[in-house]
């Protein structure tokens, strides 16, 4: 028997997919190209591809190659063939041409005319008599192949695309083709599943491609069987007891194979798409083999009794304007479904967009490259299991907090973060009660007391309790991952432990401070509550901002400002919200001034002063200017305002466009401290306060100045697990 040279064509991405098929079928000589596998045979060999190739476009059976530098070249190559080999005068062909980097040939129609001219013309010299045309079924196809000058002509054997197994209706439109819808299931280990009886599910199912490619290779079903035309049968080579033999073989192999199909399902929303499956279903000959229904895709639910298996779908890409945020939505759904309904189970999703692929929520595997038509996607496989849950990198500060809340909701987020709420209880009953003596409302509950929980939880109580989370940025050592789930998983656990809605716990993401990273605006829903410290009333955002208008830390040094400020003059500088302000209202000042550069935070800070009935007036005075510069100006006026108690709490750094300068604490300090202190009048206290973990205050370099460092008493019980919060210094001249 010949052996022939052979070429399988496939889409783009799948040749190794092919080549794995090829050789599962026992063909030899196997090698790669682009678009397609060479391997070698004979007939029996080449039917065999044609009747089981699940991945395969066509297989075409190699007559000659030549060159080609004109179209003469190309009519004698084709012409050097003895064509009544291959077909009688009478019968019917068709041409197909194509050409990569060809100099020769830049019209394909026209060469492939000159190919069909070429064989008509010598059928006609030896017989009188000329083939036809037929473009559907012709006896034989002829396919010429053109790269750069080198000519492959072949006759095609599979006569129309092998992606085209017989069952679908011409009429329905399918999403995927079935060879992709094969590969899918092939790279999803769908076979080895099949043989250990484990369930195929696609809950998106449309018209059901996935479903009858998975039940046709569970059940060892040739994918060709349904076929009635194929480009060989009209051929004169054409061994018809050996394709029948081949057929006969097949349809034993299939019968046998469906007596063992283990569990076959689809869902779909869509009524016209489970008809359109259904139809498909009987022209396959699989009824009451595959089960299909109408569900939406959160009650896509396997039944208790089938065996975990594989999920697989092809779900909408979202390409058409105005589908993102649906579609997005829709992964989201299929991702919390199959979190909820299918641990122990695999499953695969082909994607257009990897963004898409995240709000899946859950990891995946190295993605395959494959190509739906023109449009690449990614294949992404996962497990299934216990627990498991993938938080996405997000690509913005209010993604990551929305994508943690989410994941925050998730069953069993992390076992770890029993550790935290037993921290947190401990926590809880020791300060609650030290809160409650000292009529504290505000206070810190936890500051990364476990290394692994790197956040500071805080409680902000009027009638009710919220509580702000602040996340401590983990180093680069740490997986992000995991970091992110325990995050996610102490947000569960807090709304447990203090008994509080989860609507009432608020995250704020702090990371390296690189500006006045604080005061930035990270929301606008301008929602206020009031708490009350030390008999003030102080208004709190907890949404709107890094920081919520007050610093808890500070509340021991407003309190000694409250104390000493009788019939004080007091100044405020870099004065944020006011709090320290109203403190010294409160305590009997006779005037205050509040100096700050944001118009926004010194509203925030007359609206205090106007809850606790400090009116805006000549005595309360408030001023939108750069403290820098502003205290700069005083020091030069021949006669200059002079205060009794000054609160001075800068930035530890800040680039602002409003800001002359960059203000950089443990560089400026020595300046901004002296200007500060020139506005002292006799006897006159300064508290100088910064944040700033590492800062050095050099005495030596304030010779002139009495300076007492208050750091200890001025942090309170609920911070004394980080004493370095802040430093505070009492000065005076």
């Amino acid at each position: 028997m010949s052996i022939y040279q052979l070429f399988a064509t496939t889409p783009k991405a799948m040749e190794t997919i092919l080549a794995e098929e090829l050789q599962a079928l026992g063909m030899t000589g196997i090698k790669l190209s682009v678009a397609g596998v060479a391997f070698e045979g004979n007939l029996e060999t080449a039917y065999r591809v044609c009747l089981w190739s699940r991945i395969a476009n066509r297989v075409l059976l190699v007559l000659s190659s030549f060159q080609v530098k004109t179209q003469n070249d190309l009519y004698d190559g084709v012409a050097r063939i003895n064509w009544f080999e291959h077909m009688e005068p009478e019968d019917s062909l068709a041409v197909s041409f194509s050409a990569k980097n060809s100099a020769a040939i830049n019209n394909t129609h026209f060469s492939a005319l000159k190919v069909k001219d070429a064989i008509v013309d010598q059928m006609r010299a030896k017989f009188h008599k000329r083939p036809s045309i037929n473009t559907d079924q012709p006896h034989i196809r002829i396919n010429v192949y053109l790269h750069g000058e080198t000519a492959q002509l072949s006759l095609d054997l599979s006569g129309e695309s092998l992606h085209r197994r017989g069952y679908r209706d011409i009429n329905i439109k399918a999403p995927i083709k079935e060879n992709l819808a094969a590969a899918m299931l092939l790279r999803s280990e769908w076979p080895k599943i099949a043989k250990q009886n484990g369930s195929l599910l696609d809950p998106m199912c449309g018209s059901g491609t996935l479903l009858l490619e998975g039940a046709m290779m569970a059940a060892d079903y040739a994918p060709g069987l349904l076929r009635d035309y194929y480009g060989f049968t009209g051929w004169k080579k054409h061994d018809a007891d050996c394709w029948q033999r081949l057929r006969k073989e097949a349809e034993q192999r299939k019968n046998a194979g469906l007596a063992r199909l283990p569990v076959i399902a689809g869902f779909d929303q869509d009524r016209q798409t489970i008809g359109a499956a259904l139809t498909h279903i009987a022209n396959a000959g699989l009824q009451n083999k595959i089960h299909v229904e109408r569900r939406d895709i959160e009650d896509a639910e396997p039944a208790e009794s089938w065996n975990p298996g594989l999920v697989i779908c092809n779900p909408p890409y979202g390409e058409r304007l105005g589908d993102e945020k649906e579609t997005a939505e829709l992964y989201k759904k299929f991702g919390e479904t199959l979190k909820s309904h299918y641990v122990g189970w695999k499953a695969a999703i082909i994607i257009r967009n990897p963004e898409l692929g995240f709000r899946l929520g859950i990891r995946s595997q190295k993605p395959v490259t494959l190509f739906n038509g023109a449009l690449e996607c990614k294949l992404l496989r996962m497990d299934i299991v216990e627990s498991a849950f993938f938080i996405p990198k997000a690509k913005t500060r209010e993604e990551r907090i929305s994508r943690l809340a989410e994941a925050s909701k998730m069953p069993q987020i992390d076992t770890g973060a029993e550790m935290f709420a037993n921290r947190l209880k401990k926590n809880l009953k020791k300060l609650s009660k030290w809160a409650r003596q000292n009529h504290i409302n505000c206070y810190r509950l936890y500051d990364a007391d476990l290394p692994e929980y790197a956040v500071a939880v805080d409680i902000y109580q009027n009638d009710q309790s919220w509580v702000i989370v602040q996340e401590y940025e983990p180093p680069k050592s740490i997986d992000r991952q995991k970091a992110e789930q325990r995050l996610a998983g102490l947000l569960a656990e807090i709304p447990r432990v203090l008994e509080i809605k989860r609507e009432q716990v608020f995250l704020k993401i702090r990371s390296k401070q690189k500006s006045t990273d604080q005061y930035e605006k990270h929301a606008d829903l301008r929602r206020f509550h009031i708490i009350e410290e030390g008999g003030c009333k102080l208004q709190v955002n907890l949404e709107d901002y890094l920081d919520t208008g007050l610093f808890l830390d500070h509340r021991p040094i407003r309190m000694m400002i409250q104390q000493q400020a009788n019939d004080k003059r007091f100044l405020n500088l870099f004065g944020y919200t006011g709090s320290a302000t109203v403190h010294a209202a409160m305590g009997g000042a006779k005037a205050t001034t509040t100096v700050d550069m944001s118009a926004t935070y010194l509203n925030w800070a007359k609206s205090n002063m106007k809850l606790n009935n400090f009116p805006e007036a000549s005595k309360h005075e408030f001023i939108q200017a750069d403290c820098l510069a502003w205290l700069a100006q005083e020091t030069r006026q021949l006669y200059c305002r002079q205060y009794d108690l000054i609160f001075l709490d800068p930035p530890t750094f800040s680039n602002s466009k409003r800001m002359t300068d960059v203000f950089d604490v443990q560089n400026d300090y020595i300046q901004l401290i002296n200007n500060a202190v020139s506005l002292l009048a006799p006897g006159g206290i300064l508290y100088f306060s910064t944040n700033f973990r590492q800062f050095k205050l050099d005495s030596l370099a304030l010779p002139k100045l009495a300076i007492e460092n208050i750091s200890a008493a001025t942090i309170p019980e609920d911070f004394a697990r980080s004493p370095k919060i802040h430093h505070c210094w009492r000065i005076h001249a």
